[in-house]
């Protein structure tokens, strides 16, 4: 069986640029995220929920002296330094029982 010349180079530059098509880009270094990292965003977490435990607790000083008489946002500023302990309390929670899942996956 004979093959025209032609037909085989034709093939061959096929194929060349079909592999030259399906062949991946080296991997190169990442950029750098946008915005802040997983850590600074939790610092900030935590930071917001210390100031506002401090301002429930001002709050609550400048009821008890006198300075304001408003029970009503004392309470408020309660509520929402109580809820935002509880819900850093639960992600804290959460990150420890995934990180013990991890360690205890058989390897």
């Amino acid at each position: 069986m004979l093959v025209s010349g032609p037909s085989i180079v034709q093939s061959a530059t096929a194929v060349g640029q079909a592999n030259q098509v399906n062949r991946p880009e080296p991997a190169g270094k990442a950029d750098k995220p946008n915005g802040p990292s997983f850590a600074e965003r939790v610092g900030n977490a935590v930071n917001q929920v210390a100031d506002q435990q401090s301002q429930a607790a001002q709050a609550a000083k400048d009821f008890e002296v006198g300075k304001t008489n408003d029970i009503a946002a004392v309470m408020v500023e309660q509520q929402v330094a109580s809820l935002g302990f509880q819900l850093t309390l639960n992600v804290r929670n959460k990150a420890l029982n995934a990180y013990r899942d991890i360690m205890n996956m058989p390897v």
